[in-house]
């Protein structure tokens, strides 16, 4: 495993662990409600058996809420730096890098792979790194649903700085329900007993998507919120399907 940094500040490193030249990349993105405090090492016990399958693994820290320059826009930033990131090392295919996040990390997963959506000057616009899919494991992807609802105390709003009202077009462009069509296949993996992030934010992206034609898969789960990030559980089982259906039509190139 070797410490890739991407800018000057400590959160703004990932962890990469290599696997055989070209390989598949898995970028892992940690939750915690985009707040200071949490980092990568909550992926951490994931990375064992995506290696295993043969994929080589970014697992990757970014500023939050409360950190120096972090929460709008700089978390985005980062998220989006440190995908780009991996277009300048040697041995990774980009054309083959899917992102998967918990929680806080989903929602960024998935707006990885629809940055292409976003408008000339926004923060993560004209990507290196188009990922060819995202896999939400109980992911915050809706974020004006989450705003209302009040999810994490209040977190959304901590993350754009105001109510969607107040910031819309800040909604508009960091929420991955916004961004939609994004035309690559999107999973969603959620407990059917999580109370942190319900079911529902997972089921209204599915809803959004299928209504414009984007492909998706939604899986729901026994367990609740930390279930699929345990690597012993059978959440996390159908987490790697839905990695494995991603990266299966990009196999062969």
């Amino acid at each position: 495993m070797e410490v890739v940094g991407y800018g000057a500040a400590r959160q703004q490193r990932f962890e990469l662990t290599r696997t055989a030249a070209g390989a598949p990349t898995v970028v892992l993105v940690h939750g915690g409600f985009w707040q200071a405090g949490y980092g990568l090492d909550l992926m951490q016990p994931l990375v064992p058996s995506l290696v295993a399958a043969g994929w080589t693994v970014a697992n990757i820290d970014y500023r939050g809420v409360g950190d120096d320059g972090g929460g709008w826009s700089g978390t985005f930033e980062d998220a989006a730096a440190a995908t780009d990131a991996l277009a300048a090392i040697d041995g990774i295919d980009v054309r083959r890098i899917v992102t998967v996040g918990h929680s806080a990390g989903g929602h960024l997963a998935v707006w990885l792979a629809g940055r292409h959506r976003l408008p000339d000057g926004a923060p993560g616009a004209s990507p290196q790194v188009r990922p060819i899919g995202a896999l939400s494991q109980a992911g915050v992807v809706d974020l004006v649903a989450a705003a209302e609802a009040r999810l994490g105390d209040g977190a959304t709003q901590s993350l754009l700085g105001g109510e969607p009202s107040e910031v819309p077009d800040r909604y508009a462009i960091g929420s991955p329900a916004a961004l939609v069509p994004i035309g690559v296949p999107v999973e969603l993996v959620h407990g059917v007993d999580d109370r942190i992030v319900p079911p529902d934010q997972s089921r209204r992206y599915d809803d959004v998507t299928r209504a414009v034609g984007d492909p998706v898969v939604r899986t729901e789960v026994p367990g609740d919120h930390f279930t699929m990030i345990d690597p012993a559980t059978d959440a996390w089982a159908a987490c790697v399907a839905g990695i494995r259906r991603l990266l299966a039509p990009h196999l062969v190139l």
